[in-house]
């Protein structure tokens, strides 16, 4: 989760003295949507605020990010559908689409992930491999079978009508990022200073973070009940098995690299994404 946009140093207004410990200063929603899209969408918002009261925020609305993301892609997809070009072809625009609006962000940081952990070596050399600019056999693989099976599934969900699949790219892509406000949460460190990874990490308390949680699932759950597809229960067990895949990864990455980096959190979210979307061909 790499970004063109640079934080300022502290990420905290000068001047500006901290607030309560566990108590978020006064935050607008608007300027939590600005560090939300600004961060995690290529949509041309300014971001305001850089400091950690705005990334608690920020990270909050991340499933909001998602939700346009997502929007965008289905909207692709179903554009393509109708001029005829067959379920496959218009599942490849459809993933696309979020790697265009994130600049590739994400699946940039699961192959440098990829590569950190398989290269077996100590935090701090795995560490150093992620940042290099290059892309290793391990994160080569990754993708490779990360963006098949996106789009596979995708497409058997297009098969079955648009309405489906475009549900489904909507609830993967929320998914996606709901699993970055959950890494974000309290008692989740960042492996190193500076990024922004480091800008977001510990900034969400874990009440919060259950709390969106508990809405997003449940709104991905009705959801379902809108184009008569899949049910409600099917719809939020994909997105609890996104996020507990998204779980697991992170608390491999914790222990090896001894915290969260923005690598790892474009990785949590392209895990998150992709196992959504399993689920949810695996479904009746």
């Amino acid at each position: 989760m790499k970004t063109g946009v640079r934080p300022a140093d502290g990420l905290r207004p000068a001047g500006r003295p901290p607030g309560p410990p566990g108590y978020p200063s006064p935050v607008s929603e608007l300027a939590g949507l600005r560090f939300a899209f600004g961060t995690l969408t290529v949509f041309p918002v300014r971001v305001t605020r850089w400091d950690r009261d705005a990334a608690r925020a920020g990270m909050l609305c991340a499933p909001l990010a998602g939700l346009a993301v997502g929007l965008c892609a289905a909207a692709v997809g179903g554009g393509l559908l109708l001029a005829g070009s067959g379920a496959t072809l218009a599942a490849v625009a459809t993933v696309a689409v979020p790697a265009v609006l994130t600049r590739g962000l994400h699946l940039d940081g699961l192959a440098d992930t990829a590569d950190g952990l398989g290269s077996a070596r100590p935090a701090d050399q795995a560490l150093a491999v992620m940042k290099r600019s290059d892309i290793g056999p391990f994160g080569v693989i990754t993708l490779l079978f990360t963006l098949l099976a996106q789009i596979v599934a995708v497409s058997a969900l297009y098969d079955e009508g648009w309405p489906s699949g475009a549900l489904a790219v909507v609830v993967s892509a929320v998914t996606a990022r709901l699993a970055l406000t959950l890494a974000a949460r309290r008692g989740v460190p960042a492996a190193r200073p500076g990024g922004l990874g480091a800008a977001v990490a510990e900034t969400v308390p874990v009440p919060a973070a259950v709390a969106v949680a508990a809405v997003v699932t449940a709104v991905c759950a009705g959801a379902g009940t809108v184009t008569g597809g899949y049910g409600a229960v099917h719809r939020a067990l994909a997105v609890l098995a996104a996020l507990a895949a998204a779980q697991v990864l992170l608390r491999h990455c914790v222990r090896r690299f001894g915290g969260v980096t923005g690598d790892v959190f474009g990785a949590l979210a392209e895990t998150a994404a992709t196992t959504a979307l399993v689920v949810l061909v695996l479904g009746p």
